[in-house]
């Protein structure tokens, strides 16, 4: 390799674009993608307690009432909606429909609205009728 730069333009990256709703929703996307992965270990804890046995029940319904894991499930909770109504957009692009500029905004910033209300609603609804 020679010491010597280069005078052809650079390959465009991060720093070049300027953040968008729809490039935020795909980063986001991917983000609670993974994030799902480890937050299902502790739904699946949860039930293999529930299968247990009342003693592991316990232990595991003390656990899940603690505030700052009720603040990880708050966030597993909305990265599943999150995800989810992604996956929706993705499915309404994929049959061709809402692929303008304009459009894919309005639905970028719907999905993050709508998983904020639906997991405000969510939790409203687990507080007031568990």
């Amino acid at each position: 390799m020679s010491d010597v730069k280069s005078k052809r333009p650079l390959s465009p990256h991060l720093t070049i674009y300027r953040f968008k709703a729809t490039m935020t929703m795909s980063i986001l996307h991917r983000i609670t993608g993974s994030a799902l992965y480890f937050g299902t270990i502790l739904v699946v804890w949860w039930l293999a307690a529930a299968a247990s046995g009342p003693d592991a029940y316990a232990s595991a319904r003390s656990f899940f009432g603690n505030f700052f894991i009720q603040i990880i499930l708050i966030a597993y909770s909305w990265a599943l909606i999150h995800h989810a109504l992604g996956g929706i957009r993705h499915l309404i692009w994929d049959t061709g429909h809402g692929l303008s500029k304009e459009t894919s905004t309005r639905f970028a910033q719907a999905t993050i609205a709508g998983s904020l209300v639906l997991t405000v609603l969510l939790w409203l609804g687990i507080w007031l009728f568990a």
